[in-house]
């Protein structure tokens, strides 16, 4: 037994950051506060967590201001990314809200080459547009969420834009000090949406005690925790196996709402073998960009 756990604990514990990441959309779910403000406190609860982790293991924050003010930029657009994402959940459902990001794989085949000015490819470009039909069909079958799917692709173009935007800035930083900032840059840009909203007020502090534990939960748990081993794994792992597991990710939400949330979770059949089809198709997707980088 030991010997197993020694041989696969990277591969295990992927796939336990995995489950973690698949959990905050059922956390999204439990905490009655705003979209908005649940961001907030997950952004303002993280940094603390990531700036403890670097004081432990003595890694240096230390960027230019212009390094900061990028990775600031780019921390908008994941808060603005969770903001529609749990949004989504709020005004459908969890398994509604992790389906559309799938649509992810369809801006990005649009975006990234603009960004790294490559060609597109046209496995993307077809992949995308399945994942595009799956997801009309199974909405076509599934009637009622027209706001929350609304919300979800809004999420899914901000996830693709972060991804391609971070793919940027990634290799040019330190990778803890790359995410204080990113998370630090959505904090204080929700911070001034309530402070010129006027939002920025005693009633923002008024959390239950089980809110406050399933936010820290969410900002110590499924963010910086999930950071941190994120990083150890893909220092451990390929790249190709981190994509194409990171895949699973809407399987691990569906099954543990269906369990957590019971009926209200529960969809017809078309949507879960739209589901299923999807998930090939991002399979797919992982293996042919393995492929094409191996030859």
């Amino acid at each position: 037994m030991d010997t197993f756990f020694a041989k696969y604990k990277y591969f295990l514990l992927l796939h336990f950051v995995i489950f973690i990441w698949g959990f905050t959309g059922i956390l999204g779910g439990l905490i009655s506060i705003p979209a908005v403000s649940l961001v907030w406190y997950r952004m303002l609860i993280a940094v603390a967590g990531v700036v403890l982790y670097a004081g432990i293991t003595q890694r240096s924050l230390i960027l230019s201001i212009p390094q900061i003010g990028k990775a600031m930029a780019v921390g908008l657009v994941i808060a603005l990314h969770w903001v529609f994402f749990y949004q989504s959940i709020k005004s459908a459902t969890v398994s509604i809200a992790v389906v559309c990001l799938s649509f992810a794989t369809f801006f990005s085949a649009l975006i990234e080459p603009l960004f790294f000015k490559r060609k597109i490819y046209p496995y993307e470009l077809i992949f995308g547009i399945l994942v595009v039909i799956g997801l009309i069909y199974i909405f076509n079958f599934q009637p009622g969420y027209s706001e929350g799917i609304f919300y979800g692709v809004i999420s899914a173009s901000l996830s693709a834009l972060f991804t391609v935007l971070n793919g940027k800035l990634a290799p040019k930083f330190e990778a803890v000090a790359l995410s204080t900032y990113e998370l630090l840059g959505g904090f204080l840009g929700i911070s001034m949406y309530f402070f010129l909203s006027s939002k920025l007020s005693p009633e923002l502090f008024h959390v239950s005690t089980s809110d406050l534990f399933y936010l820290i939960l969410l900002g110590i748990v499924c963010t910086a925790f999930a950071f941190v081993a994120s990083v150890l794994v893909m220092k451990q792992l390929s790249p190709y196996t981190v994509v194409i597991s990171t895949n699973l990710e809407p399987v691990y939400t569906i099954i543990l709402a269906y369990f957590i949330f019971g009926e209200e979770e529960k969809m017809n059949v078309q949507f879960y073998v739209g589901t299923l089809f999807i998930l090939l198709i991002l399979f797919a997707n992982a293996y042919y960009k393995q492929k094409s980088r191996s030859n």
